[in-house]
């Protein structure tokens, strides 16, 4: 419901297809102002001191005019000189006492709303971020923040201001001359109905401008990581990107420009709106002062105060122009903070303390439900001309299809359509009655086709994700009924994809384990086979690995994961054992390394090499995300299934290879 009953709240109205003000937003606005209530107060204090100086200027002209001057009192003419000198000097004082107030105040409500924004974004679950674009994120911690902190360091403000100066000019007008003051209100309607109109346009014009600003930040930050950056070049897409970016940067250009001429074009109503009832108010003041009614000085002065209070009644038909734009953004910051996260901890939770890592899954069944994630570009978007739901095709129609953990590690699981191969891996659901039991200490190798859903089980370790149905149990517990940083704790996770922040080595490996010496960082690469090669380099430990640490190889990358994952010391180890992508040298540097990392724990792995299954307690053979055989190596091959095909055709030929 929006505001009713008279007000600058009601100019907001709008038709009734676009979003209105209510009173839960502007309390829930408000509520981000309350922390600095005490400043606030403050800065209304400099407001009335300001407004009240103001006020006596058009006094002093007054009688200067009428008084001094006639009669020739020089000595209260050096006075009222000094007066009128004085009344800006402190005026100007106060107000920089205020500005240093306002941006207190702003820059706390910019501060509040963006550690509120990335708390929120970290607790969402890995599905979140599958769907969600980081420029999309970027443009909400930043443009968005900012228009929304400008709801409150500006337009609240600018509101109060306006309102105490009319009030305080209207009272002083009216002691001074009712009939003229009389006429100076009677435009009031004209500032109202100025406002309506190009509210309703502004705010429109201002929502379409963050959305176009969403969609040149998503494409830059798509082609400008180094990911991307290296695809362009590979595929020699350089000129179609710039005239790509060049078509959005002149969207934005020009919506920009509509903005500009809009709010100008504003200014100059009521600019004229202002002329007319400053007309009006010399052409009857002037007979009254003709007819002797009152004098020059009063006419003087009430024209000064005429100023002042257009000056005001322009900024409260502004206002709720400027709040409604900032509405717009804290519609949008507002949108994420309320997103419900996927993933948290039960109440009463219990915290794991000492684990011996026994792992029973009974009975797990996982699917995509894309249907209840709730994404940021599902949310209507009143006035928005283009979803950002493609970064460069730009399609805004199109909804995103769920991409399973195992699509993002290079095996496509995804339905398809058309005719399918015999042993395709399309399906509904990701995992089927998944069920099997790991004592504490053991080696687990997961096998099977590309898409079977083996990277979609070793998510469901460290809660990712959570299953469909069924439950996964860690000593005992339930792991939804654990808290998820005492499980993290104690699970340890190496990808396929190894990431690294563009920071230097020793900060990589300290992700793990903030408080880790020197001495324990060099023993953690010691065992992950990677110490030798960071000595070697010109700043050792303190050497930048580069954006995702593309300056290493993919050898060293997963190594340097390895030795974070060893300097966290987990009681299970999950991991991903990809090393087709490696030379024969670093290949078994990381063998080597793995050995020492899964010796005593409880290790999950996804299994590429043939001398971790012949080592691995149990095999677990995943096909269509359902386990269809189980056992160990000599007892597989005997049953002459899925394993024993798998065998033939990607592990029998290691035999001859070094195993490392």
């Amino acid at each position: 419901m929006g505001f009713h009953g008279g007000g600058w709240f009601s100019i907001l109205s709008a038709p009734s297809d676009r979003p209105r003000l209510t009173w839960a937003t502007l309390k829930r606005v408000l509520q981000y102002a309350q922390p600095y209530r005490w400043k606030i107060i403050a800065m209304l204090v400099m407001i009335l001191a300001s407004t009240g100086l103001g006020l006596l200027s058009p006094l002093l002209l007054r009688h200067l005019i009428d008084q001094v001057i006639p009669n020739g009192h020089l000595d209260q003419l050096v006075l009222l000189g000094l007066g009128l000198l004085l009344i800006p000097v402190f005026n100007g004082g106060i107000g920089v006492v205020q500005r240093w107030l306002n941006s207190q105040v702003g820059e706390g409500v910019i501060y509040d709303l963006r550690v509120g924004l990335y708390a929120r974004l970290q607790r969402m679950s890995l599905r979140f971020f599958t769907h969600t674009r980081v420029g999309e994120l970027m443009s909400r911690l930043n443009n968005d923040v900012v228009g929304a902190q400008n709801a409150i360091s500006n337009t609240i403000v600018g509101l109060i201001t306006n309102i105490i100066q009319a009030a305080l000019v209207l009272s002083v007008m009216l002691g001074l001359e009712w009939r003229l003051t009389l006429v100076s209100v009677l435009i009031l309607p004209l500032f109202l109905l100025a406002a309506r109109r190009m509210g309703v346009r502004l705010r429109e014009i201002a929502r379409q401008a963050m959305d176009a600003n969403a969609q040149m930040n998503a494409m830059m930050n798509e082609t400008l990581n180094i990911g991307g950056a290296l695809l362009v070049k590979l595929f020699g897409r350089s000129r179609q990107e710039v005239e790509r970016f060049d078509a959005r940067a002149a969207f934005v250009r020009d919506i920009g420009v509509r903005r500009a001429v809009l709010g100008s074009s504003f200014f100059v109503i009521i600019g004229l709106v202002s002329a007319i009832g400053t007309a009006l108010v010399y052409g009857l003041g002037g007979y009254m002062v003709i007819q002797k009614d009152f004098t020059i000085g009063t006419i003087v002065a009430f024209g000064s105060y005429l100023g002042i209070l257009y000056g005001a009644l322009s900024g409260l038909a502004n206002a709720p122009v400027e709040f409604a734009s900032s509405v717009v953004s804290f519609e949008r910051v507002f949108e994420v903070i309320d997103l419900p996260a996927e993933i948290e901890d039960a109440p009463g939770a219990v915290e794991l303390k000492e684990t011996r890592g026994q792992l029973v899954f009974e009975r797990v069944t996982f699917r995509y439900d894309l249907e209840s994630l709730k994404l940021l570009s599902e949310v209507e978007r009143h006035g928005q001309m283009d979803r950002v739901t493609a970064v460069f095709s730009g399609g805004s129609e199109s909804k995103p299809r769920e991409v399973s953990a195992d699509l993002k590690n290079g095996e496509n699981s995804l339905p398809v359509t058309g005719e399918e191969a015999p042993h395709s891996q399309a399906r509904e659901v990701a995992l089927e009655n998944i069920s099997f039991r790991v004592e504490p200490g053991q080696l687990v190798a997961l096998v099977g086709p590309s898409g079977a859903g083996k990277t979609t089980l070793t998510y469901l370790i460290p809660r990712l994700y959570d299953p469909t149905e069924g439950r996964i149990l860690l000593d005992g517990y339930d792991l939804r009924q654990v808290t998820l940083e005492s499980l993290t704790a104690q699970v340890g996770m190496v990808t396929q994809e190894t990431h690294l922040f563009h920071d230097t080595i020793r900060t990589n490996l300290l992700y793990a384990r903030l408080d880790a010496s020197q001495s324990e960082l060099e023993a953690a690469c010691r065992a992950a086979n990677i110490h030798d090669f960071i000595v070697d380099l010109p700043d050792g430990y303190d050497t930048v690995v580069g954006e995702r640490g593309y300056r290493l190889s993919g050898g060293e990358k997963q190594r340097l994961a390895l030795a974070r994952v060893i300097l966290k010391n987990p009681r299970i180890l999950v991991l991903d054992e990809a090393t087709s992508h490696l030379d024969s040298e670093s290949e078994a540097l990381i063998q080597d390394a793995l050995k020492r990392v899964m010796a005593g724990r409880t290790s999950i792995v996804i299994a590429h090499r043939l001398s971790t299954i012949l080592a691995a307690d149990l095999i677990l053979v995943i096909d269509r995300g359902q386990i269809v055989e189980g056992g160990t190596h000599h007892e597989l091959l005997t049953l002459g299934g899925v394993y024993a095909g798998l065998y033939s055709t990607q592990f029998k030929s290691q035999m001859g290879a070094p195993s490392g």
